[in-house]
């Protein structure tokens, strides 16, 4: 991967079809990859064509991305795909199937296989349609402060949970040939304020963050993709959101141990102060690998590309060895893992 020619950003389209307008930006810009959402999906012949004609744009097989998490966050939806619990929701029926066993653990290990049964089939429908990435799982710490738009995505109140739910939900994604994207990183669950709208404030000691909140990440740190949190952590940076902070991006580099690309999450959210060109600049000067712009119009994406430039060299190393880890999808009968599946969560 030459990081001269690639841009430091992940971009998305405004509709099912890509234009011609769109394409010849795209083949200009040479986004790294590209992210969709509800507003590009329609069946699934047309999604394979959308993903087609993405790749044709830049001339090469870049990632595309995709949230589909389960519950409220999905964007490919009935009647072409299936509907699903939300995470928390999922996990706490697995374990009520498992509660009676005697076994220690057993909840928990049936919670585990159900999540990684979930994702593994959630994976054999990204790939049928050209998706190789999910923005997925959330290894953020649910606790009574959890803003709503984001608790029940959460798996456990318990960090140690998370991290084995995150690992069977990430080992699910791989085996059908989509790479996971952890996320929020450092952690999320303590903000009571919602991202998209505000700019949270968590005013937890940097111990408590260590031993709670970044806990899963680091459990998890090995995994290739990981996308940022638009929050301050006070203990850390008063002054600036993760996105944008030099001292987090040290924090998850070397405290964390994070080595995979780390990605924005979305720059148009109203926790970013600036323009989006200005939010763009300031996320790659933090350390940051790649700017995610998810709304695809065209002005904004034309100032975040300005903003990003291209990959830098250690960006586009960690940009290789995450390619690297996307594997053709292992041969399973997905009828007798959905079956499963419905045994684990009680028929």
């Amino acid at each position: 991967m030459t990081a001269s020619t690639i841009g430091a950003t992940i971009l998305g389209c405004l509709g099912p079809d890509l234009t011609a307008e769109e394409a010849a930006f795209f083949r200009a810009a040479n986004p790294w990859g590209f992210i969709l959402f509800a507003r590009n999906v329609e069946d699934p012949a047309q999604l394979r064509g959308l993903t087609t004609d993405l790749r044709e744009a830049v001339g090469r097989d870049a990632p595309i991305f995709i949230d589909q998490e389960g519950g409220r966050v999905q964007r490919m939806r009935a009647p072409h795909w299936l509907e699903w619990l939300p995470p928390l929701d999922m996990v706490h029926l697995a374990k009520k199937g498992a509660a009676q066993a005697p076994e220690p653990g057993r909840a928990l290990a049936a919670a585990c296989r159900a999540m990684e049964l979930r994702y593994r089939i959630i994976a054999s429908e990204l790939r049928s349609v050209g998706i190789d990435a999910n923005c997925a799982p959330c290894l953020d710490v649910a606790s009574d402060s959890t803003h709503p738009f984001l608790r029940n995505r959460c798996f456990s109140e318990d960090a140690a949970e998370v991290a084995q739910l995150g690992r069977a939900a990430a080992n699910g994604l791989f085996a059908g040939g989509v790479l996971p994207v952890v996320k929020h990183m450092p952690g999320h669950g303590r903000a009571s304020l919602d991202s998209h709208k505000d700019l949270p404030v968590v005013a937890a000691s940097r111990a408590a963050l260590a031993a709670h909140d970044f806990a899963p990440f680091t459990a998890l740190n090995d995994l290739p993709l990981a996308m940022t949190a638009h929050i301050i952590y006070t203990a850390i940076d008063a002054a600036r959101p993760a996105t944008t902070s030099p001292l987090m991006v040290e924090v998850i580099r070397n405290q964390i141990g994070f080595d995979g690309l780390l990605m924005s999450d979305d720059l148009s959210m109203s926790a970013l102060s600036g323009s989006l060109g200005e939010r763009a600049a300031a996320t790659l000067a933090a350390g940051v690998d790649i700017a995610l712009h998810c709304n695809g119009k065209p002005d904004e994406m034309a100032a975040v590309v300005a903003g990003a430039g291209y990959l830098r060299a250690d960006a586009a190393r960690r940009a290789s060895k995450a390619l690297a880890a996307r594997k053709p999808a292992d041969s399973v009968d997905i009828a007798a893992l959905r079956s499963d599946l419905s045994a684990l969560l009680g028929g």
